[in-house]
């Protein structure tokens, strides 16, 4: 941040302020200093990625969706495009969900990442009634595994929610199954676990 002249420490104090606020989910008071650091700043990616961020969580989409292109463009890195991909699915933008979702498998920076983009992808295409073609993404990647990490359980809730909306009970089940087996405490795994007994 040697940018911003003499303004430099002030925009950078503006920063700081903005990423505490947003750590502590404060976040129109992170929106409002980030936007000043944004207009005096707009080519520093942390910002543009940042704000991007906040905006999402504030339910402002295509704010959210300008940002994280902006970082995207600025610095080339995939690493927000489950959260871009998701800001396009709120405003039922489905080629632009398709598309970063199609760069990102292209990139593959990692499976954690390319997961994320993946649920987002299955739950657009379910959004537009393509359950079964969302069950089939997300079925190719969905093998149970010995030490599943948090993605792993990520899929696998998003596959088993899928299958009970397609009417397959019993492979929800079994999904709702193996995460408990792995996390009893895993988002609300006992509730939908019980529910299809």
């Amino acid at each position: 941040m040697g940018l911003g002249g003499r303004r430099g420490p002030w925009l950078l104090g503006r920063l700081m302020d903005a990423a505490d606020d947003f750590e502590h989910d404060r976040d129109r008071s992170a929106a409002s200093k980030l936007r000043e650091v944004r207009d005096a700043l707009p080519d520093a990616p942390s910002v543009r990625e940042l704000l991007g961020l906040t905006q999402y969580r504030l339910g402002n989409y295509r704010s959210a969706a300008k940002e994280l292109e902006a970082f995207f463009e600025l610095t080339g890195s995939v690493d927000q495009h489950p959260v871009l991909m998701d800001c396009y699915r709120a405003q039922h933008r489905w080629a632009r969900v398709d598309q970063f979702w199609r760069e990102l498998a292209e990139t593959s920076p990692s499976a954690q990442l390319v997961t994320e983009g993946r649920i987002v992808e299955a739950g657009a295409l379910a959004d537009q009634g393509r359950v079964a073609d969302a069950v089939v993404l997300l079925s190719k990647k969905a093998q149970s595994v010995k030490r599943p990490r948090e993605h792993h359980l990520r899929l696998w809730y998003a596959l088993a929610d899928l299958e009970e909306r397609a009417g397959d009970h019993a492979r929800a089940r079994a999904l709702f199954e193996r995460i408990a087996a792995h996390d009893p405490d895993f988002a609300d795994v006992a509730i939908r676990r019980r529910a299809l007994r």
